[in-house]
């Protein structure tokens, strides 16, 4: 049997809904070996209304990381999700041409406050001009997606076509918007734009709050569809089907929160 292994390079998030704790679970649901590489550790204060408390990890323990899984077990695919610094992106860019890595989903995390600023613009500057033109997908939200297009707010679907097309002029091989339910259209709506044509991929709306690490569980399916060997066009259409799934049977954790079910698409999407 042909054991498909991928790697997860992000931030672990202990509630266990996002980060690399929904990459690992969506990569065990699409039946590849999931590993991880931790940039940083989260936790929330469940006395002070969840309040996010952050813990980096040194740059030579992440590269620790990284060599033990690439060169000591070895990968089909990779993705990136929290990175946190411009170290840790450089480090990451540095790995993936070092190993020549050519199935890498950049899913771009910007730690933000409020709407529309960015707490670390330099991190961001760093994943638009390192790590992004590296991608063979690159998964941005519509914060993000304006951040790397350098773009106002993204309200329209022209304008999430707009951001694509200049997102993929960085080096993206294919970009993926994810618009979701927060764009105006009667469905939720992603773009993708693969440097000749625009898709729109479109699902139900889905109406709940219940979406906690949607972003990572979708750019993980990419990472395992594409690590099993199939095409960036048919991981996304794959990938779109199973994070529907899971927003569509999400669940409250406790008061705070509520997760994807990363179980969903195989309980109730594929039969």
């Amino acid at each position: 049997m042909t054991i498909y292994k991928a790697l997860t390079l992000a931030g672990s998030d202990s509630s266990g809904g996002a980060g690399l704790q929904a990459d690992i679970k969506t990569f065990q649901e699409r039946n590849v070996y999931g590993m991880s590489a931790i940039t940083t550790l989260v936790a929330m204060d469940p006395h002070n209304h969840w309040h996010h408390q952050v813990f980096p990890i040194d740059i030579d323990t992440i590269a620790a990381q990284l060599e033990t899984i690439i060169v000591g077990v070895g990968i089909q695919a990779m993705k990136t999700g929290m990175l946190g610094s411009t170290e840790i992106i450089e480090l990451a860019a540095k790995t993936i041409k070092k190993h020549n890595i050519d199935r890498v989903v950049v899913d771009p995390v910007m730690i933000c406050k409020g709407n529309d600023e960015a707490l670390h613009p330099e991190t961001n500057d760093a994943l638009r001009e390192i790590l992004v033109p590296l991608s063979t997908v690159v998964t941005p939200n519509l914060f993000e997606a304006a951040q790397l297009a350098k773009m106002a707010p993204i309200c329209t679907v022209e304008q999430m076509e707009e951001a694509a097309r200049k997102i993929h002029e960085l080096g993206a091989k294919y970009v993926l918007v994810k618009g979701g339910s927060k764009i105006q259209h009667e469905n939720a709506i992603d773009v993708l734009f693969d440097g000749e044509k625009i898709e729109h991929l479109e699902s139900d709306r889905i109406e709940t709050t219940y979406t906690h690490g949607a972003g990572c569980t979708y750019s993980a399916a990419i990472c395992a569809e594409l690590a099993k060997g199939a095409e960036p066009r048919e991981a996304i259409y794959t990938a779109k089907k199973f994070i529907t799934e899971a927003i569509r049977h999400s669940f409250p954790l406790n008061q705070y929160v509520g997760p994807t079910n990363h179980m969903a698409y195989r309980l109730h999407g594929e039969g």
